[in-house]
């Protein structure tokens, strides 16, 4: 199931992949539902593996606030729809291992309104996306 249709949008897809990984590691434990849903998110998304390997390799000296501006920065080059996208994928990511982290929802929130992005429509498409499983 293909939540955005788009096309491969590379702002878009290492932007989500960036605060994906700040998500993942916020709250200091990386549960395997968390990375069984960045899998998911991935084919959703059809990011490429060699875009994802590269990030990988992008990240692995960076400190975490280069990791989260340079992601900030990157959905700020993309259209609303996609940024949409990309908050109801961390927003589920955020739900998939049962607890929402108070530094998650701190992230979320921050990013949110770093984007300029409307909370309430990133409700919308959230329950739009969880209701479409």
């Amino acid at each position: 199931r293909q939540m955005c249709i788009r096309d491969r949008n590379t702002n878009y897809h290492l932007g989500l992949l960036h605060l994906v990984h700040m998500l993942i590691n916020v709250d200091g434990h990386i549960d395997e539902r968390e990375m069984t849903m960045l899998q998911s998110i991935q084919q959703e998304e059809m990011i490429e593996d060699a875009v994802f390997q590269g990030f990988a390799k992008s990240i692995a000296a960076s400190k975490r606030q280069d990791i989260y501006n340079r992601g900030l920065a990157l959905l700020n080059h993309c259209t609303e729809e996609e940024k949409l996208c990309a908050f109801a994928h961390l927003f589920r990511l955020a739900e998939s291992d049962s607890t929402i982290d108070m530094n998650e929802i701190r992230l979320l929130m921050a990013a949110i309104k770093q984007t300029k992005v409307d909370f309430e429509d990133v409700e919308l498409i959230t329950r739009l996306s969880a209701s479409g499983k």
